[in-house]
Order: C-alpha cells, then structure tokens, then sequence
C-alpha cells in the first residue's frame, strides 16, 4: 500500500512540476479554449442569448479536460512506450492503477489551472452573469465529473495500446464529435437539446454531457442540489462503470505483455 502511494505521488508530482518548469505552456494552453469561448459565446450575445452565451463559457472550460483526457491520458502509455518507459511500468512493483492515477492527478492539477484562467478571462472580458447558490452542488458536481471523466481516459489508456500509432487518428476523430455531442458548444440533453433521445442517450454515455449540463444549471441556472439529483446518479453509475473496467483492461494488457513482449516496440 505504502509503495503504491508512492508511485501515486512520484507520477503526480512530475506531471504538475514539468507544468511550473513551462509557464508559458500555461498560457498558450489557455488562449486557445479562450478563442473558441469567444467565438462561440459572441455568436450568442449577438443573437440576443446571454444566458446561453454563459452556458458557452463553462463549454469552454470543460473543453480543456476532455483535451487532457484524450492527449496526456487515453495515449500515455502510448507515449511512454516510444519513449521506452513501458516495459519498466510492467515490472514495477506497484499496481499499474497507481500509476495511472498519479498521472491523472497530476493531469488534473494542471488542467484546473487552466481551466481557472480561462473561466476567469471569459467572465471577465464577455460580463457573463454568474449565478451560483449551491457551492456544495458545484464541488460534488465537478468532482464526479471529473473521476468518471479520467476514468473513461485510464480505460482508454490500456485499449490504445493494441492500436500503435494509429492514436494520433483516433484522438482527431473523437475530438470534435464529443465536443458537439457533450454539449461543449449548447446544451444536447433536456429540453433545449435539437437532438433527438436517441442521440441523447448517447450524448448522456459520455461523462462529460451530464457534468457540463449539471455545472451550467449550478453556475448559470443557479439550480442546487436537490434538482440535481439525476445528474448525480448518472455520473456516480458511470464512475462505478468506467473505473473497473478500467482495471480489468489494464490488467489484461499487462498480463499480454509480460506473456507475449506484444507491448514492446520491437514487435510492432
């Protein structure tokens, strides 16, 4: 147990101390959400909508985990298999969960930064409203977002692994679809979706669809906890669903690897 905190702390504090090494990182990771909240909360404001304008602002702030999901979680092992990392993760002896988890710590130190500066900037510059009445619906919330959010990236994280460098094509083809589906740009589920259900159920899968809608309803809406009681079972099921499956994938992938050498370089 003692080990595996260890190596919980050692991925997480490499991760936020290569951050502060690069603070202009921080910045231009910043600017680019920043852009597309812009645009999009512009459009809207134009149009004569400023609470949707607001809805667009917390779009965009979630727009910088779903990045971090995709690039520095699902495709890290990735990324330490080309560096040569991978095999000394398999033969460490320490869970590969721990591993995993410090990095998504880490990831999530950093990204809160980010996502800080560019709630900050967006509310400045554009006077969006802010309505918040619940902080306690806002901290469950954006907890529960986030734990089945990287959990969906540690199951990710193991199945790119049988994929090899055709990653890089899987994280552009889920990118853009998941912003429009989780309701990055506008809400996709309720009664103000232009989906239909079917869409929508599907929508609902990805744990970003209802952590956005449930925080724009806290921060915009002012809404608390007591309406926000389907929010908080779909994300707590997904959590429940997505962290074990997590498990056993990475289990299988490093059990194939210690068998078969499959995970090594050489034998792509």
């Amino acid at each position: 147990m003692k080990t595996n905190l260890r190596a919980v702390y050692a991925r997480t504090y490499v991760r936020v101390k290569s951050q502060f090494r690069e603070p202009e990182w921080l910045i231009s990771d910043a600017l680019i959400p920043v852009m597309v909240v812009f645009a999009a909360a512009t459009l809207y404001r134009v149009s004569g909508s400023q609470q949707i304008a607001g809805f667009a602002v917390v779009g965009g702030v979630m727009m910088a985990f779903w990045d971090n999901v995709l690039w520095l979680m699902a495709s890290q092992l990735y990324w330490e298999k080309e560096s040569g990392n991978l095999d000394l993760f398999i033969i460490a002896p320490v869970s590969k969960m721990s591993i995993l988890l410090g990095m998504s710590l880490g990831s999530i130190i950093n990204t809160s930064i980010r996502a800080a500066l560019i709630f900050l900037i967006a509310t400045f510059v554009l006077k969006v409203e802010i309505n918040l009445a619940d902080p306690l619906a806002l901290l469950l919330l954006f907890v529960l977002t986030l734990t089945a959010l990287y959990g969906l990236g540690m199951l990710m994280s193991s199945l790119y692994l049988l994929y090899g460098r055709s990653v890089l094509n899987l994280n552009d083809v889920l990118t853009e679809p998941v912003y429009l589906l989780s309701g990055l740009y506008f809400p996709t589920i309720g009664k103000h979706s232009p989906f239909p259900a079917i869409i929508q159920f599907l929508a609902s899968l990805i744990p970003l669809t209802f952590g956005i809608d449930g925080l724009r309803r806290t921060i915009i809406l002012g809404e608390s906890l007591g309406s926000l009681v389907s929010h908080f079972a779909v994300l707590a099921v997904l959590t429940a669903v997505l962290i074990p499956m997590a498990w056993k994938t990475l289990q299988y992938m490093e059990n194939l690897g210690r068998r078969q050498g499959r995970l090594s370089l050489r034998w792509m």
